[in-house]
């Protein structure tokens, strides 16, 4: 544990356990080593490779949010946000991804491109991945400049567990 600078973590958009738990855990992990923990969007680390190699095609970064729904970032040169994280039907999502031939990374990579319009380029890469390369997640929180702020996680949409109205039990 000395050995290390910083602890990083991906801080979604993803299942909000699942967000609470990695989060929990990277931040007990740093308070134990005496280290910061920086978080780091899920949508920026499938990108980054893609955002590496300097190629002037955009990135599209789709993570499955069911029901026919994505959680969806476009990257352009640079890893410039062109179409800023948000969550959205996947329609719309094909709708402002098929500029150009983009690079498609997320576990929603393989749905968008099954759904490819006909006559629009179709996209360059297709980068179907259950999670972001994790030497990825590694370098980009070795560049992260903010170090001060707990890592918290980035949610796009309300929960789904909603606390129940209709029957509410007595108090003693």
């Amino acid at each position: 544990m000395r050995d290390l600078d910083r602890i990083a973590v991906t801080t979604g958009p993803g299942s909000f356990t699942g967000l609470r738990v990695g989060i929990a855990a990277a931040r007990g992990i740093a308070l134990a080593a005496g280290k910061p923990a920086v978080g780091l969007s899920t949508l920026a680390a499938f990108a980054a490779p893609f955002i590496a190699a300097d190629d002037p095609l955009p990135v599209v970064a789709a993570i499955d949010a069911r029901h026919d729904h994505v959680y969806l970032q476009v990257f352009g040169p640079g890893g410039r946000t062109i179409v800023a994280p948000r969550i959205t039907p996947l329609r719309e999502a094909l709708r402002v991804s098929t500029t150009g031939a983009p690079r498609i990374t997320g576990t929603a990579a393989g749905k968008l491109a099954a759904l490819w319009p006909a006559g629009e380029h179709p996209p360059n890469t297709v980068d179907q991945r259950a999670a972001p390369r994790i030497d990825w997640v590694a370098r980009l929180g070795a560049a992260a400049t903010d170090t001060g702020t707990p890592p918290k996680p980035l949610y796009l949409r309300a929960a789904d567990a909603h606390p129940q109205d209709a029957v509410q039990l007595a108090r003693r």
